[in-house]
């Protein structure tokens, strides 16, 4: 049996045709800073998952090297058999080219490492990875260099396992210490009370989620509505949109999904918005802890306990933006940071 697992997703709706900026790209206000970041342009990001549609017509163009550490195929064979790890790098990087969708960071490039595989459990077809090959797509990431020297700045894994793996704490650690930001789905194994109401405050923990030093992220509606699978705990830094996200999928070409796995990917793409953003105004590269320090002064607290929202919803105009669905009559919390 597999280590982890893609952590378990909806899917909603599935179409050949659309031609969008997706609702959660809006929410998280992406094109009003595309001009200033230059839409990720230069900055990669590792998508640790269960491999890419690499010819897809949204994503073929922004793709800049693929591994694959699964047994299941060749080297360079990161066939994407489940749709997940497609639809989640279409929320970060789908190009803007008239047609399909476009990611919150539309100028980035991926990096694809296929960590996930299929096996069969009670007759039916799930999707798995070891701990050994999430770790060394991990260290991949980190001693990976491209054909200009371009290196990995962001790494997002929207997977999860129920269990601490000390290896896989230390390759994370060592990522997050080359300055490397590492986004993590927070997982959606949130429970529903007798009665069928979401429990307000759990302690749900998804591994590598859970871990301190990466950025733990939690799902939130288009409305700004807390769905019941979403994670609770005080790793949650931040939430984002994870319900009913249209991206790009294996087939048919686009699905609508729902889980912390959709709402990961924003805070990737912004991640890569905000450090060409950042850089460019200061002159000089960012740290981890720096890059950190800025998505959290870009959230929008709704007034809910810090295990459900963290330090609230990413706005990348800043905590005093007013979006749709939210009302601006919240009042605003200090950040309640919880890296390290």
């Amino acid at each position: 049996m597999p280590d982890y697992r893609l952590i378990p997703y909806t899917i909603e709706s599935v179409t050949d045709t659309v031609n969008e900026i997706p609702e959660g790209v809006k929410m998280v206000q992406a094109p009003e800073i595309w001009g200033e970041s230059k839409k990720g342009a230069g900055v990669v990001v590792a998508v640790i998952d269960s491999g890419c549609k690499i010819d897809h017509r949204d994503l073929k163009d922004c793709i800049i090297g693929k591994r694959n550490f699964t047994d299941e195929g060749s080297q360079e064979d990161v066939t994407d058999y489940s749709g997940h790890g497609t639809h989640v790098a279409g929320t970060i990087a789908a190009i803007e080219n008239r047609a399909g969708v476009v990611g919150v960071a539309p100028q980035a490039k991926l990096l694809i490492a296929k960590v996930m595989k299929r096996y069969t459990e009670n007759g039916e077809t799930s999707y798995g990875a070891s701990n050994k090959s999430i770790i060394e797509a991990i260290r991949f990431c980190i001693a990976w260099r491209g054909p200009n020297q371009e290196r990995v700045r962001v790494i997002n894994m929207s997977l999860g396992g129920p269990e601490h793996d000390a290896e896989l704490h230390k390759a994370v650690q060592e990522a997050v210490q080359n300055d490397i930001v590492v986004v993590c789905a927070a997982g959606n194994e949130g429970e529903i009370e007798d009665g069928g109401d979401c429990s307000p405050v759990g302690d749900e923990f998804s591994y590598p989620g859970a871990y301190p030093e990466v950025l733990s992220v939690g799902a939130i509606d288009l409305k700004g509505s807390f769905p019941c699978f979403t994670n609770t705990n005080l790793e949650v830094d931040l939430v984002a949109p994870g319900v009913n996200i249209m991206s790009t999928y294996n087939k048919p070409e686009y699905a609508t999904l729902s889980g912390t796995s959709m709402a990961s990917p924003h805070v990737a793409g912004a991640t890569a918005l905000l450090i060409n953003l950042c850089e460019k105004k200061f002159g000089r590269s960012f740290t981890e802890p720096e890059i950190y320090a800025q998505l959290i002064k870009r959230t929008h607290a709704l007034g809910n306990d810090p295990k459900i929202e963290g330090n609230g919803l990413l706005t990348l105009l800043g905590p005093c933006a007013v979006i749709d669905g939210v009302s601006p009559s919240v009042k605003l919390k200090e950040p309640a940071l919880s890296h390290s």
